[in-house]
């Protein structure tokens, strides 16, 4: 009989490796093992599983395909991400890219956003904010942001908008006065996006592997930037020809600056570092 001490063995998982693989395209290398283990076994505890086979097993039963699958992904996904991160893209998107959209397509008009694996919320909030000062700035715009993400467990983070102070640091002063609330808990560190931007952005699981994403309209503008990299070439390729079709004709894409769509056949024109747009 086994115990939850002897630790999670090869072959269950390569099991768990290759079914994350093909539900969600994240491809894992064998030296991630020890990451799965440790992330798993607090699963194991809050489900009171006694060992990683008996759980293993468990996954692939049809109801814990349709009920642990998802906390298992949550369980494997790395989430990181900043305020402002690779700030130059959204200096980028205020004096380029929505100038130009506004010359072609008109400036009286709502532009949907899409931030694509958004993690705790970081990007969206600040797509919102720098929305929200441009749209001020050109009365007659308007905007939503689409916030997407695999890990439920970082939708339900990022909706409530609540950040430590710490994690402002990157905000400017003004904009962080104008768009964030504080505890009235004089000892809190913590501070809250305020109603009025939370309600700006809608918060919604999608899961690259599929087919549809459930978009109503095709977003103007597209971030989806540090993501690719947790995919093989393959599944690269795939995901980035389906986000581009999602993209409006003349609309941005915006990748990390450490994500290479080069050599990829794809309807998109470099126009900066890390910005594509869609002819």
């Amino acid at each position: 009989m086994r115990s939850r001490n002897e630790g999670l063995s090869k072959s269950d998982f390569e099991r768990l490796r290759d079914l994350i693989y093909s539900e969600s395209g994240i491809n894992l290398s064998v030296d991630k093992k020890t990451m799965m283990e440790i992330r798993i076994k607090r699963r194991l505890q809050n489900l009171n599983i006694a060992t990683f086979g008996e759980y293993c097993d468990s996954v692939f039963t049809q109801e814990g395909k349709e009920n642990e699958l998802v906390h298992l992904i949550d369980v494997i996904t790395t989430n990181k991400t900043d305020f402002f991160r690779e700030a130059g893209h959204f200096d980028y998107l205020v004096s380029n890219a929505l100038p130009d959209l506004a010359a072609r397509k008109g400036a009286n008009r709502k532009s949907l956003v899409w931030s694509a694996g958004c993690s705790t919320g970081e990007e969206p909030y600040t797509l919102a904010m720098v929305l929200s000062e441009y749209s001020e700035a050109c009365p007659g715009f308007g905007f939503r942001v689409l916030a997407t993400d695999i890990s439920t467990a970082v939708l339900t983070k990022a909706a409530m908008g609540i950040f430590k102070a710490e994690l402002l640091v990157p905000v400017r002063q003004d904009l962080r006065k104008k768009y964030f609330m504080r505890s009235r808990d004089p000892e809190s560190d913590l501070l809250r996006v305020v109603p009025e931007v939370r309600a700006l952005i809608e918060f919604r699981r999608v899961n690259f592997m599929d087919s549809d994403f459930g978009l109503a309209e095709l977003p103007e503008i597209i971030f989806c930037r540090n993501v690719i990299i947790y995919f093989d070439r393959p599944t690269q390729v795939r995901l980035l020809e389906k986000l581009t079709r999602q993209l409006s004709p003349g609309g941005y894409f915006f990748a990390g600056h450490s994500e290479s769509l080069q050599g990829m056949d794809l309807p998109l024109v470099p126009v900066a570092p890390a910005v594509y747009r869609k002819p």
